[in-house]
């Protein structure tokens, strides 16, 4: 399950209540800066990565907020899935 934690300013992701990973970033003059995607090695090649970028830009997608791909596994995200380019600032 995938989470917005505003508080710590990152998306998360959970299995079985656990914190898995997380997608950080950063508001910068009303961009969203995605900054770092990180998922723990004991849930590895389960597809989570991929899971809190398509959470987080169809979150901000839908806000009509602007990103800014820093993280380079979320601009390769964006690359594959050319739906997310108009989000891109």
């Amino acid at each position: 399950m995938v989470t917005h934690n505003e508080a710590e300013s990152r998306y998360e992701v959970h299995v079985d209540g656990e914190l898995a990973g997380f997608l950080e970033y950063r508001t910068v003059g009303g961009v969203l800066a995605l900054v770092h995607t990180e998922v723990d090695d004991a849930y590895a090649g389960q597809g989570l990565g991929g899971q809190l970028a398509k959470f987080a830009l169809d979150d901000v997608q839908s806000r009509g907020v602007k990103v800014s791909p820093l993280c380079p596994f979320v601009a390769k995200y964006i690359d594959k899935h050319p739906e997310y380019r108009v989000t891109v600032r």
